[in-house]
């Protein structure tokens, strides 16, 4: 199994252990084998030197042999791995030699028993009648090529079959890990927008647990993602009536008061409500955002949002600055996640734009065909260090306009969600001045046909 980003994989782990004993198996067992063939072999070969020695006394008993200065006995279809014989006297002079046997004896000293010399193996035996020598000799490279023939053969079918071997482990070990593949996809299916428990697979008993472990994770992880939404709607829900109660009480408050001093004082009182209306809204939507709210899986057309967002800006006081959007000739931009969390998105980057640019300055909202959302304001461009912490709450660009310091972080938390990436820069690139947020959406789809075209979307 193979991690992204590349870590060790569990089969080839396993496979490699496997293969790793197996083929030490084998090739101790191919050494043993080895070994064991040699010394057989061996065996047998002496045993022959010994039989045919044997079989040259019965020629000695049966015929006298007489000293004839080393008479040669010719030998018929004589090659190179025939056996050579000599029949000595005890002091070492040849009575009788085989063609292919060399002009002095095998070996120096007449002693019974195996010789190894350079050419040959020799054995030598004394005769029965006690006054005659018997050496046979094997030439040593029969030998050799006796041995390493018998060796080969013993050996090959191990060798040939290690091919075998590894592709029957590879499949055995994939078999065997199949269920673990079925659970790691099931488990990767999940997230934010899909918690349903993993259904029943045919997995061992090492898996099962871990199955049921990662059903009750998704079964709590689920009920607190409901209770933190649930917290959110109702916290706003509960929230906005009482502090929109008590602004109302405080305007009409500023109206019955004539005391000099009491409309400056009202008016304060009244800035401060707003000021926490807004800071709970936006503290609200932080929550929402952690709590995975943009972790929907759904189509929404981004064009529509965008639009809706720029109509209300429309309708706020003079003072708001005049928001457009550009959809390069698109009719539809169609991305993947939670319409409302999207709203929330946009909203507050909208909102950033406007408290921290400059005023009656147009905020250009531009989509491309890419998936690209750019909002663009003008401002005093804005110190490079201080640009990568902007995204965290409660940090602010050293403006002086009105704000949480939560519209950074709101936005780039559900941007998070929804599998897309924020990026901010100041200066705008190529200008000397402005302030740009570019939202870069993995899944977009443009429509330039009309909405029809929705209905063969994936």
């Amino acid at each position: 199994m193979r991690r992204d980003g590349g870590g060790w994989s569990l089969a080839t782990r396993i496979m490699a252990g496997v293969l790793v004993v197996v083929l030490g198996c084998l090739a101790l067992l191919s050494v043993l084998v080895a070994g064991f063939t040699r010394y057989e072999v061996t065996e047998r070969l002496d045993n022959s030197l010994q039989e045919v020695a044997e079989r040259l006394e019965f020629v000695i008993a049966a015929h006298a042999v007489r000293p004839a200065g080393g008479m040669v006995a010719l030998l018929p279809e004589v090659g190179p791995r025939t056996l050579a014989y000599q029949i000595a006297t005890p002091d070492g002079q040849l009575l009788l030699r085989s063609q292919n046997a060399p002009t002095e004896a095998f070996v120096p000293v007449l002693r019974g028993g195996f010789y190894d010399r350079p050419r040959f193996r020799v054995y030598v035996v004394k005769a029965s009648d006690g006054g005659h020598y018997i050496l046979v000799g094997e030439p040593t490279f029969h030998r050799r090529e006796a041995v390493r023939r018998a060796t080969l053969i013993s050996i090959l079918p191990m060798i040939l079959f290690l091919p075998a071997v590894w592709l029957l482990v590879r499949w055995v070990v994939r078999r065997a890990l199949q269920p673990l593949t079925s659970l790691q996809a099931e488990i990767r299916a999940r997230g934010g927008g899909n918690l349903a428990p993993i259904p029943a697979l045919d997995l061992p008993e090492e898996l099962s647990a871990i199955h049921m472990a990662v059903n009750m994770l998704l079964d709590r992880l689920k009920k607190a993602l409901s209770t933190e939404r649930a917290f959110a709607a109702n916290a706003a829900h509960e929230l906005r009536n009482p502090i929109g109660a008590l602004l109302a009480q405080a305007q009409m408050l500023r109206e019955q008061l004539h005391e000099p001093e009491a409309p400056g004082r009202v008016a304060a009182m009244i800035g401060q409500i707003r000021r926490l209306g807004r800071m709970t809204e936006k503290l609200l939507q932080l929550s929402r955002a952690s709590s995975g709210a943009a972790m929907g899986d759904d189509r929404f057309d981004l064009i529509a949002v965008l639009q809706i967002l720029a109509e209300e800006f429309a309708d706020m006081p003079p003072a708001f600055p005049v928001v457009t959007v550009d959809c390069d000739g698109m009719e539809a931009l169609f991305a993947r996640g939670d319409i409302d969390a999207a709203g929330i998105l946009f909203r507050n980057l909208i909102e950033n734009a406007a408290h921290h640019g400059t005023q009656d300055a147009v905020i250009a909202v531009t989509l491309s065909r890419g998936g690209v959302v750019d909002i663009v304001n003008d401002c005093a461009p804005l110190p490079a260090a201080i640009l990568p912490g902007l995204t965290e709450p409660f940090v602010r660009g050293g403006s002086a306009a009105d704000g949480s310091g939560l519209g950074l972080a709101i936005a780039a938390s559900i941007a998070g969600q929804m599998e897309a990436r924020l990026e901010i820069a100041s200066p705008v690139p190529g200008r000397e001045r402005g302030f740009r947020a570019r939202v870069v959406l993995m899944e977009a789809v443009p429509v330039t046909e009309g909405i029809s075209t929705l209905a063969s979307l994936p």
